[in-house]
């Protein structure tokens, strides 16, 4: 029987698929939780995989949290207050914990309905490319609750405040051209060039020395909380490791010889 999450590899890209059609890929249960982070973790520790593309198998990419087991209670749905708070901290904030500072460039391939977590679960990748027949629903606050998975933290720094406010305070889909229009992704394909164009991408991004786009990608995400000065002063640390790597050293002579350079990421 297939896990969660499928696998698959080629060169130096990974494709990562929720596995769950059926159910319109949930990602609150412990198996997938699981499969992410232990998938995240792998990768971090590997540095021939240079780009990730993440989607959803079936027509939807990620119904976010399982609704049926919200009204049954069942699972972190269950419990006392405290139970429940509990088991979100040990339960689906570990996908955006491990995904968010996971170096390796993080390509999310919209298929289908993003909603709820599912939403927050494409706000985690750094390049989000969507079908023409997905939409976006930052929807806690229809069934009543909040983005309580980072999307409070990750949506505002994407779309901007206002925006954020209104897909989270109405709660209300917007579709793959509005998605574009706000910046919340940079392409919108048509269904069957979804995966093509991540991976176009994802080639793009894997042709490059793999220690510096991990660290640059880590530098644009610490960023964000950081003064410029802070900024200033980490990028001078960064860039004198950098200096020291032979892929770097391959870049500028591969430059000066006029060819294209081999990187081996050291």
């Amino acid at each position: 029987m297939a896990g969660p999450l499928l696998i698959t590899r080629e060169g130096h890209v990974e494709t990562w698929t929720l596995n769950l059609p059926e159910r319109r890929n949930p990602i609150s249960d412990l198996p997938m939780v699981e499969a992410l982070e232990e998938a995240a973790t792998r990768v971090t520790a590997d540095v021939s995989v240079r780009a990730v593309i993440l989607t959803g198998a079936g027509p939807a990419f990620s119904s976010g949290g399982d609704v049926k087991a919200m009204a049954e209670r069942t699972g972190m749905f269950g419990g006392t207050g405290a139970e429940i708070a509990d088991g979100y901290r040990r339960g689906i904030q570990r996908i955006p914990r491990s995904l968010y500072h996971c170096p390796v460039p993080l390509i999310a391939a919209v298929n289908g309905p993003a909603v709820g977590a599912g939403c927050d679960l494409t706000l985690m990748c750094d390049i989000r490319v969507a079908s023409t027949s997905a939409f976006f629903a930052e929807s806690f606050v229809k069934v009543g609750l909040i983005p309580g998975d980072g999307g409070a933290f990750l949506l505002p720094r994407v779309v901007g405040a206002a925006r954020a406010a209104e897909m989270s305070l109405t709660g209300d889909r917007i579709d793959a051209q509005t998605a574009l229009a706000w910046g919340l992704v940079s392409r919108v394909v048509a269904p069957d060039d979804l995966l093509p164009a991540a991976r176009e991408i994802a080639d793009r991004i894997a042709a490059n020395p793999p220690v510096a786009v991990r660290a640059g990608k880590q530098l644009l995400r610490e960023a964000a909380t950081l003064t410029l000065d802070e900024v200033l002063d980490k990028s001078a640390d960064v860039q004198a490791l950098m200096h020291q790597t032979a892929d770097h050293a391959e870049a500028v002579i591969a430059f000066v010889e006029k060819r294209q350079p081999r990187f081996t990421g050291e």
